[in-house]
């Protein structure tokens, strides 16, 4: 969790545009408050598929709308609704699933009705192997990172439970504990089982409370009924998506066979990109919505100052992973018994120095970035409203006290709990992130 650290006196220049004088430090970037002089020097977001772009846009475009309506309403996104858009993505993502199993019954009855030909047989058990690479399965529990249950973590899942109480929806079955610099909410296994995805990269960078504004937001997610987590929803659109990279041409060549494979896909390759947008289209609006009910159930269970600061803790998450990696580059490089010695100790330490670090960005760091965020635009994900809309809605609102506090005897119990976790995905970062 995040520690406090030392920032050493940062020295000061004048701004070549306007001349007013900043602060500049060796860590962060030199830039103007006065005229944003040097403001965003980084290279432009990589660029991203035709799916994922078109995503982006569309969740800005509501994410914007919709933050102008909380702002007319006294802050607060209203409920979901069962409304035209949402009833009519029901029925098309029925009527992919309908698509799936009809095409397991034409397999069936290939192979059963044409056994006397030799060749529908053949054509019905390839369409079973096409449709079984490409059906959705209920998500399993991951195996090469730690899973706590209960009984492993009985002070977190107290925790959980409390914030889930506030929220108002059921706890989780079980944590998964990542090296990642985010966190997330799922279901697993045939019976929907509840799982929090915790990322310790996130984690390790949060006080207390914003630690429990984070569950809340999370937890705010099944309480919210985003219709995209349904499964009927959720399912088609991983469906759709399967089948569309499937039928895009993993290749540039241009030879004979490629341009004819691409000539017989492009429709039904087009025809998927379709109806994913109509999907993105007709449930988008609502997901942006539930984002920012669930900014509100963070707000309400560790309080509107713990769930804004939260927002500007999210900024740090691109720096986290370079972080770790740079600390996996070090510990590789060191050889010898002495170097084994001294990775041991790395590993020991990896999480304290990455709260550490971050705990010792500076409040103009801080302003740069959310000026950069408006700027771009930064999301969570392709799906999640810009991060300083959500932001600002947060802190225009209604001041909501914490209902769910994290004092220092319960943030070192679970921190406790939590211990071997740490220690296994810092080995994990340590030896193999840089690969």
């Amino acid at each position: 969790m995040k520690t406090t650290g030392e920032v050493s006196t940062p020295q000061t220049r004048e701004c070549p545009e306007c001349g007013t004088a900043f602060a500049v430090h060796e860590r962060y970037v030199g830039w103007c408050a006065t005229c944003d002089w040097n403001v965003d020097p980084g290279a432009p977001d990589p660029e991203r598929g035709r799916i994922a772009t078109a995503r982006r846009r569309m969740a800005r475009r509501h994410g914007e709308q919709l933050a102008a309506e909380i702002a007319g309403s006294g802050g607060q996104a209203g409920p979901a609704a069962l409304d035209a858009p949402t009833v009519l993505a029901y029925g098309i993502s029925l009527l992919v699933h309908a698509v799936t199993v009809g095409l397991v019954v034409l397999a069936g009855l290939l192979i059963i009705g044409g056994w006397d030909t030799g060749v529908q047989p053949v054509l019905g058990a390839l369409i079973l192997v096409v449709v079984a690479a490409l059906l959705p399965r209920p998500q399993r529990l991951p195996k090469h990172v730690p899973t706590l249950y209960r009984a492993d973590a009985p002070r977190l899942f107290d925790l959980i439970d409390e914030v889930a109480a506030v929220v108002g929806t059921p706890g989780v079955h079980a944590v998964v504990v990542e090296p990642i610099a985010n966190a997330a909410v799922t279901t697993y296994g045939f019976r929907n089982r509840r799982v929090l995805r915790l990322g310790l990269g996130l984690w390790e960078i949060l006080s207390p409370q914003e630690l429990v504004a984070l569950l809340g937001h999370e937890l705010g997610h099944f309480a919210n009924g985003d219709v995209r987590s349904l499964h009927v929803t959720s399912g088609a659109l991983r469906s759709l998506q399967h089948w569309y990279y499937f039928l895009v041409p993993a290749t540039s060549a241009t030879n004979v066979l490629t341009q004819l494979l691409r000539f017989l896909y492009f429709l039904p390759c087009w025809a998927f990109y379709g109806v994913i947008h109509l999907l993105d289209a007709l449930t988008m609006r609502a997901s942006q919505r539930a984002e920012y009910r669930a900014d509100t159930c963070a707000a309400r269970v560790g309080s509107t100052e713990a769930a804004v600061s939260l927002m500007d803790r999210m900024l740090l998450c691109d720096m986290v992973e370079p972080l770790l990696q740079r600390e996996s580059v070090a510990a590789q490089v060191r050889g010898g018994a002495e170097g084994r010695a001294a990775r041991d100790a790395a590993e020991e330490g990896l999480w304290e120095r990455l709260g550490t670090r971050m705990g010792s960005v500076p409040e103009y760091e801080y302003e740069r970035l959310r000026r950069v965020s408006a700027r771009r635009g930064h999301s969570v994900d392709d799906t999640h409203p810009p991060t300083h809309l959500r932001r600002h809605c947060l802190a225009s609102g209604v001041p909501y006290p914490a209902q769910v506090l994290c004092d220092d005897s319960r943030t070192k119990a679970v921190t406790a709990e939590l211990a071997p976790a740490r220690a296994e995905l810092a080995r994990h970062v340590m030896r193999d992130y840089a690969r």
